[in-house]
Parts: C-alpha cells; sequence; structure tokens
C-alpha cells in the first residue's frame, strides 16, 4: 500500500521536472533565436556599410579618372585591376557572408585606388612642370627669335646707313664758262656767244668709308633744253638701269682722303655757239648723284 503511494508522486515529480526542463530548452532557443536575428542584422549592416564604401571609392576613382583627362589613359592598366577588384567584392557581397575575407580585399582595393591616385597626382605634377617648361622654353624662343629679328633689322638698318655713308660725296660744285684768247689763254665770260669752255671744279670729301679703289665719275652738263651736251653719240653709260648720255668721264684713285678735281668741257670749232639760258651740272658716281650745280649763260 506504501509503494503504491510512491509511485504517483515520483511521476508528478518527473513531470514538473520535464516541464521545468521544456521552460529551460524554450528559453534557450529564444535566447539563441534572438541572438542569431542581431548577427544576421550586424552581418547585413556591415554588408551594407561595406556595399556604400565600395561605391563611394568606385565613384571617386571616377571622378579622378574624369578630372584627370587624357592623362589617365597612361595608367589604364591600374585603373582595369581596380575595377575589376571592385566587380569581384561586389559579388562576394551578394553571395557570401565571409566579411574579415570581404574586408582584406576592400583594404587591398583601397590601397590600390591610393597608389592610382598618388601616381595620377605624380603625372599631372610632372605634366604641369614639363608644360610651364615648355611654355618657358617657347617663350624664351619666341624672345629669342624677336632680339634676332630686331638684330637682322639693325644690321640691315646698319647695313643700309653703311651703303649710303659708303659714297663720294661731291662739294662745292662751281661751273665757270671761259673764253679762250689765243690759243688757250682763259678769259671768264657770261656770254653764250663768247663760251668756248667750262671750267667745272669740286671737291670729294673724305671718307674712310670707302675702299681704296678707282673712281669713275660721270659729269653732264644739261642745257637748258633739256639735252645733255655731249661730245660723241659714244658717250653713255649706265644710269639707272638705262643708257644715258654723259659730258665727261673722269676716273679718280679714291684713297678715302678728299680730293679736289677740276675738268673742262671745251667746245669743237664746228659747234654753234651755246645756247643762251639756266644750265645744270649733274655729278654721277656708281649710280648716284653725289653732286650738282647751276650756271646761267646771257
Amino acid at each position: 500500500m506504501e509503494e503504491q503511494n510512491t509511485k504517483p508522486g515520483r511521476s508528478k515529480l518527473i513531470i514538473i521536472l520535464l516541464i521545468f526542463a521544456m521552460g529551460a530548452l524554450f528559453i534557450w532557443v529564444f535566447i539563441q533565436r534572438s541572438h542569431l536575428t542581431t548577427l544576421v542584422k550586424e552581418k547585413e549592416m556591415e554588408r551594407y556599410q561595406l556595399q556604400k564604401e565600395l561605391d563611394s571609392m568606385v565613384t571617386e576613382h571616377n571622378k579622378i579618372k574624369q578630372a584627370y583627362g587624357s592623362l589617365s589613359d597612361s595608367l589604364k592598366k591600374k585603373d582595369s585591376i581596380i575595377q575589376s577588384n571592385a566587380k569581384e567584392i561586389k559579388k562576394l557581397l551578394d553571395t557570401e557572408w565571409e566579411y574579415n575575407k570581404i574586408r582584406k580585399k576592400f583594404e587591398m582595393l583601397q590601397v590600390i585606388a591610393q597608389g592610382y591616385v598618388h601616381q595620377m597626382d605624380s603625372l599631372y605634377t610632372l605634366t604641369r612642370e614639363l608644360r610651364e617648361e615648355n611654355e618657358k622654353i617657347s617663350q624664351d624662343f619666341k624672345n629669342e627669335q624677336s632680339k634676332n629679328k630686331t638684330l637682322v633689322k639693325d644690321k640691315e638698318v646698319l647695313s643700309e646707313k653703311m651703303n649710303e655713308a659708303a659714297v663720294l660725296k661731291a662739294y662745292g660744285v662751281t661751273i665757270t664758262p671761259m673764253k679762250l684768247k689765243g690759243g688757250q689763254k682763259e678769259q671768264p665770260t657770261d656770254k653764250a656767244s663768247r663760251t668756248d669752255r667750262l671750267k667745272i671744279c669740286f671737291t670729294i670729301g673724305e671718307n674712310p668709308l670707302i675702299k681704296t679703289a678707282t673712281k669713275i665719275i660721270y659729269i653732264r652738263i644739261i642745257r637748258p633744253d633739256n639735252v645733255v651736251v655731249t661730245k660723241t653719240k659714244y658717250d653713255t653709260f649706265t644710269y639707272h638701269g638705262q643708257t644715258a648720255p654723259y659730258s665727261i668721264r673722269e676716273d679718280i684713285d679714291f684713297k678715302g682722303t678728299s680730293i679736289n678735281i677740276c675738268v673742262n668741257w671745251t667746245k669743237k670749232d664746228t659747234d654753234k655757239a651755246a645756247m643762251k639760258g639756266k644750265y645744270s651740272v649733274i655729278i654721277i658716281s656708281e649710280d648716284k648723284e653725289i653732286g650738282q650745280g647751276t650756271f646761267e649763260l646771257k
């Protein structure tokens, strides 16, 4: 009878223990489930954060490429590595939950991207320095060209002035009409009918710029009717590219110092009397007029 009373009590105890065990198990399951949910949320947050950082880095990288323009073409290989790694990480984020593995890949990608930026900055700095140097060289070259042009122009002007200066000049030109008496005895006159000879005197000025040489001097005596007085029809020379008559030719040995010159033009016995009016005398050397004078016969 006593044994029968203890069995129901033992069964009740077992039931109570089972209830407590089930309750404990339920609590543990609930706690584990809550913990798992928290872990899932944390993992999702980590995935979201990594995705955000990756997108931000790729966007910034593309902006840098665009900012540097054609200069970024020199780093195409490194750019392709960055783009390839970014795609791989994005794929892992969509399919895996190995945070540490993805984080390591992302950190490695950041290092590559930083190296890309550093190289790009170095290339930009070098390119800018080279451009500035080229601009300076170009400007220096232009300046030198301008200086050379100025020097050439100055040289041409100086050469022109030297050429102009290296010309004979005839000063103090005088023309004296003469009457010949008793053969060669001369007597000044201003009468056209009495004029037998013209005595033309002048001074060739000193000019050290002219090399010592024999110089040919042509004298043209021009009548009032603008006809040049000549001795023969063969007395011509080239003047300004054309054949021109001359009255007197005189060859002088010029040595840079001044020379006093007197030449005569004598009328032939068969010539008519001189024309009345104002005459001009032009002295020419090396295609240039170097002196002139006038006289008048009544």
